[in-house]
């Protein structure tokens, strides 16, 4: 997994300079874009900002077919569509904020031949008419960008990214591309063995950055804000991210930099999405803003000069600290990187962890309703959540698991219901038709149902009504829909599996799914922990990151916390805390008022520290005004002192 002295070919070169007006290549783009050039999977881990886009987009003006790009931020694909085009380059963008004649012309241009490079929001793999379209085309490259998301041992673990390995058997791609800037060796060998790639094709550029200067500072509550400013005030000018973890402090903050005489701008999102893009792009023409903000903020931002990136509040493990830490200095020019630590901000992080993982009682009724199915069936994942009060991040997780296992096999979802709004009459489609193809289409015209504008085409019932092939009746509607004769929207999303093998012992499973998730649990308090030890600054912080992701330093930064003799910091630890008579006196008045919703003392623990469930937010517990009263106190410490249920 190291890099592997190549050679561009005449032609790669000359496209780098003639396409992309770059003179040379960066450190291992030559050895990833020869190997796929070659047919080879390959997979690539350079840090934020060390050009992992070129390492597709060249490839796919030298490639015949279509390149497919798979990224969760909508954000980075317009820029990057925005980018190419203006340098000649055609790219399209598929993702849930485009029109219908957006995605129409989009395709339009695949299928002609005149746009090469596609990027794919993940949903859209979930969307039958999208896959309808898109199961014909030549994919010559599919390209996962954040590929971490597949593994279970990374830190942003999404289940439905462990689809996409099969997507890229699926559409028959002759090449696969996995990027990712933070890659645990336990990481990387997970997206190797997804995607069939060898360990000589798994290319690592050298993690540590010489121009972040690494630093924190462990504060006390009164003293939180001042040094941030202070910080801001002492320092040269410069861009400036400050990061926090929730939306009320992105605003708090903002205000009061500016009341102190630092025009700042709070990103998060909550705010819609004109008032996010305005404030990102007035970010991005400044030399010197300042930005709080979130972690919605950042991920394929392209400003090259940002100075000072400052965690308010700490990241929720070292692989998000070295994203948001990357986004400093990507023109090499120095950047400092400095986590001002509130030791107690620890329980507020460690109990969002908390709060994903749902009871036994919960997984028994998740694994109890899937055996209940057909042998082939379709659920919605939302009514799921509802039915088991598991979030639904965990629902899919869960689902996940029992794919891996192998006891179900996940089939094509579907929508159920279609909205249609015609644009000229029956009569105008039809006429372009005769024969079978016009009783067909008659048929299907004839399924449909009045409301108001829309009229709605429930797709089981059509499929059994007229005795046709589902999908023959999505693809009829996706044409006349390129036709400009209707207007479609989607709704009522459900997944499809059939099981491959029963569960014969439901309890078993349930007990160990349970077991899983209470340690994923753990391994994210860890993972935080790993976060606060880095604060403190016993070694080189440089150091210490790097090896984290499998490489190692031959000598000290000499510039971090640690090397600059600032530290080792003492991180005091939380004491434990009562939740007091009050606390228990509330708790015992909801539990009367809502004896189904807190059977356990989980239940009884997350609503006290503001952790809500589905059917806590079903039922508006999360408005009440107990809801969150033990957020400053530890979960565990509230779920000890929950154990025996109320005395009523």
């Amino acid at each position: 997994m190291t890099l592997v002295e190549t050679h561009p070919r005449r032609e790669t070169l000359e496209v780098l300079q003639t396409r992309f007006g770059l003179n040379e290549f960066r450190d291992g783009q030559v050895q990833v874009i020869e190997r796929l050039l070659a047919g080879k999977n390959v997979a690539a881990v350079f840090p934020t900002g060390g050009g992992k886009s070129l390492c597709y987009q060249l490839p796919s003006q030298i490639l015949s077919g279509t390149t497919v790009v798979v990224s969760p931020l909508i954000a980075l694909m317009k820029d990057q569509c925005d980018a190419l085009a203006e340098r000649g380059i055609k790219a399209a963008r598929l993702d849930s904020s485009l029109t219908d004649q957006e995605f129409r012309d989009a395709m339009r241009g695949i299928r002609d031949g005149s746009i090469r490079m596609l990027y794919v929001a993940p949903e859209r793999f979930f969307n039958e008419r999208f896959l309808a379209s898109v199961g014909s085309l030549n994919v010559s490259l599919f390209a996962i960008d954040e590929a971490h998301c597949i593994s279970q041992w990374g830190h942003n673990f999404r289940p439905d990214y462990l689809k996409l390995a099969e997507l890229s058997k699926r559409l028959n791609a002759d090449r696969v591309l996995a990027l990712t800037a933070t890659a645990t060796p336990a990481v990387l060998e997970d997206i190797r063995r997804a995607f069939a790639i060898a360990p000589e094709d798994a290319i690592r550029t050298p993690f540590h950055r010489a121009n972040l200067r690494i630093r924190s500072t462990v504060v006390r509550s009164e003293e939180h804000y001042d040094t941030l400013l202070q910080r801001i005030a002492d320092r040269p000018r410069g861009a400036t991210i400050v990061y926090v973890s929730k939306q009320k402090t992105a605003e708090q903050i903002a205000e009061r930099l500016t009341d102190d005489g630092f025009q700042a701008m709070g990103y998060h999102a909550g705010m819609d999405a004109e008032t996010r893009s305005q404030i990102q792009q007035q970010f991005l023409q400044s030399a010197d803003g300042i930005i709080v903000a979130t972690i919605a903020f950042g991920m394929g931002i392209d400003k090259s000069n940002i100075r000072y990136v400052y965690h308010f509040n700490p990241p929720k493990s070292l692989e998000a600290y070295a994203q948001e830490i990357g986004r400093a200095g990507r023109d090499g020019g120095d950047s400092i990187c400095e986590l001002l630590l509130l030791p107690a901000d620890r329980v507020v992080l460690e109990n969002f962890t908390f709060g994903d993982t749902p009871s036994r009682h919960s997984v028994g009724r998740l694994i109890e309703l899937l055996c209940g199915q057909s042998d082939q069936f379709f659920l919605s994942h939302y009514k799921l959540s509802f039915e088991t009060d598991i979030r639904i991040l965990v629902v899919r997780t869960l689902l996940t698991y029992l794919e891996l296992d192998g006891y179900i096999q996940a089939t094509s979802p579907r929508y159920d219901t279609y909205k249609i709004h015609p644009l000229v009459t029956s009569r105008a489609i039809l006429d372009n038709f005769d024969g079978e193809r016009r009783e067909f289409l008659a048929g299907v015209l004839g399924q449909l149902t009045k409301s108001r504008k829309w009229f709605s085409l429930n797709m089981v019932t059509a499929a059994k009504a007229l005795g046709q092939d589902r999908q023959r009746i999505v693809k009829a509607v996706d044409f006349m829909a390129a036709q400009n004769w209707i207007e479609v929207h989607v709704s009522d999303l459900v997944h499809g599996y059939r099981w491959v093998k029963r569960i014969e012992q439901p309890k078993l499973v349930a007990d160990e799914y349970h077991a899983r998730m209470l340690g994923r649990e753990r391994s994210e308090v860890d993972r935080l922990g790993d976060v606060f030890a880095i604060a403190s600054a016993q070694d080189c912080q440089a150091k210490i990151l790097t090896e984290h992701f499998g490489e190692s330093m031959p000598q000290p930064c000499g510039q971090c916390s640690h090397c600059l003799g600032e530290g080792p910091f003492t991180i005091p630890a939380v004491t434990d805390r009562e939740i007091g008579d009050g606390v228990r006196r509330a708790l015992d008045q909801v539990c009367r008022e809502y004896p189904d919703h807190f059977t356990t003392a989980r239940q009884r623990a997350r609503f006290l520290c503001g952790l809500s469930s589905p059917k806590m937010v079903r039922s508006r517990l999360s408005r009440h005004p107990s809801f969150g009263v033990c957020e400053q106190i530890p979960f565990e410490d509230v779920l000890r002192q929950v154990e025996s249920p109320p005395d009523f």
